[in-house]
C-alpha cells in the first residue's frame, strides 16, 4: 500500500506541553513539525535506509491561536515542492474540536550524505509525493 499524499497524526496536549502562559509552548510546535515530517519520511521510505539525511534549512512557523491542556491536536504534512537537493514541506496543526487551524509551518529541507555532509539530489521516489498547496 503506497504512503499517502497528506500524512496526519493526532495527539492529546500534557502537562509537558504546557509553558508559563499556560498553552503550549511554541517550542513545542517546532517539535512537532519536525517529528511529523520524520515520521511521514519513514512511511514514504517504508524504513528502508537511504543514503543520506534531511536537514532544516529554514523553518517559516504563524502561530494562529493556542493549544491548552487536554486539547485534541491534528497534525497533517504533505511535501509542496522538490527541486534539486530541497524540498518545501507544509505542516498545519489544527484543534480537533473545532477545526480550527493553531499553526502553519512552512519548511525548507536540504537532502545531505550523512557522513560527509555534502548535498546530494533528493531521492526520486519523493516526487510521487509531491502535493502543491
Amino acid at each position: 500500500m503506497a504512503a499517502p499524499k497528506i500524512f496526519q497524526q493526532t495527539l492529546k496536549v500534557t502537562a509537558a506541553h504546557i509553558d508559563g502562559l499556560h498553552h503550549v509552548n511554541n517550542v513545542q510546535y517546532l517539535y512537532w513539525v519536525q517529528e511529523i515530517a520524520k515520521a511521514h519520511w519513514r512511511e514514504i521510505t517504508n524504513n528502508t535506509v537511504m543514503e543520506g539525511v534531511w536537514v532544516v534549512r529554514q523553518h517559516n512557523i504563524v502561530y494562529k491561536k493556542p493549544a491548552y491542556e487536554g486539547d485534541i491536536l491534528k497534525i497533517s504534512t504533505f511535501v509542496r515542492s522538490l527541486k534539486g537537493p530541497l524540498s518545501e514541506r507544509i505542516v498545519h496543526i489544527h484543534n480537533t474540536e473545532n477545526n480550527t487551524l493553531l499553526v502553519q509551518c512552512t519548511t525548507q529541507w536540504c537532502f545531505i550524505e550523512a557522513a560527509t555532509r555534502k548535498v546530494l539530489p533528493a531521492p526520486a521516489l519523493l516526487k510521487e509525493f509531491v502535493l502543491p498547496e
